[in-house]
């Protein structure tokens, strides 16, 4: 459960899942940082809520401090963190430029963001870290290995975190949503089109669930309930799903043949 009045930072909090999670809290009383690449964004929706903007790149060591240290100003503590801002390159086997940005944007920013935090929440016995991964973590994103391999990362890095510190009061816990209708689908090309744009849907659906979950403190926050089935699919037979998502392949390159 939240404290009253929670003081809560949200990384790529200048739009899509991001900006509909500080709207979501802030309705319910949460006081806000918002923290996004892009500025003027960062801007725009700290104004919404009436928080504070705090833009910089959070997936540097030295964004993420200065980062930890204007929110605890701004806001006494920080309660909740959200591990929010992420980045889908590359397609096919991609580059090792494709690989390394999505390391640092979609792994590391999360592993240097619980480093900054964990001393005091720690010591307060009390915080809760929100990852927000992807279906992709649990299961994969077609047409992109570097999405796929770093969201795996980031929700076994949550898993590790929850295992870890969970009896000393810490609250791990990873969003794991299917399409959801943002740039980012947007620009998932045809293997979006095939996978996820059906059954997509909006950033506020994803808050109400990210909202309801705060106060249960689940671990796995699946805006895609039917995410849980293709999970126990994949571990039951593998090679049969593995078939299934080969079938999807081809109709993928059926669109598009050079993907």
């Amino acid at each position: 459960m939240l404290p009253d009045r929670p003081g809560v930072v949200i990384t790529g909090g200048g739009n899509g899942i991001g900006r509909a999670i500080a709207h979501r809290l802030v309705a319910a009383g949460a006081r806000i940082v918002v923290s996004d690449l892009d500025a003027d964004s960062a801007a725009r929706v700290a104004n919404e809520v009436g928080g504070l903007a705090v833009p910089g790149d959070a997936a540097t060591e030295a964004g993420v401090r200065a980062l930890v240290d204007a929110a605890r100003d701004h806001l006494g503590k920080i309660d909740v963190f959200f591990a929010n801002a992420g980045i889908a390159r590359g397609h096919g086997a991609a580059t090792e430029d494709d690989f390394e940005a999505s390391w640092q944007v979609n792994v590391m920013a999360h592993v240097r963001a619980a480093r900054a935090l964990l001393p005091d929440w720690l010591e307060r016995g009390e915080g809760r870290f929100v990852a927000t991964a992807s279906a992709a973590g649990l299961l994969m994103m077609l047409g992109s290995a570097p999405y796929t391999l770093s969201k795996h990362a980031a929700v076994a890095h949550a898993e590790w975190l929850s295992a870890t510190y969970r009896h000393r009061g810490i609250v791990v816990q990873t969003l794991c949503p299917q399409g959801v209708r943002t740039a980012m689908l947007d620009d998932s090309g045809p293997a979006g089109d095939v996978t996820l744009k059906d059954t997509a849907i909006t950033p506020e659906a994803v808050a109400e669930t990210v909202y309801a979950a705060l106060g249960d403190d689940r671990f796995l926050i699946l805006p895609h309930p039917e995410v849980a089935d293709y999970v126990q699919a994949k571990t039951a037979d593998p090679d049969r799903w593995l078939g299934g998502m080969n079938r999807l392949q081809q109709r993928v390159e059926d669109l598009r043949p050079d993907f």
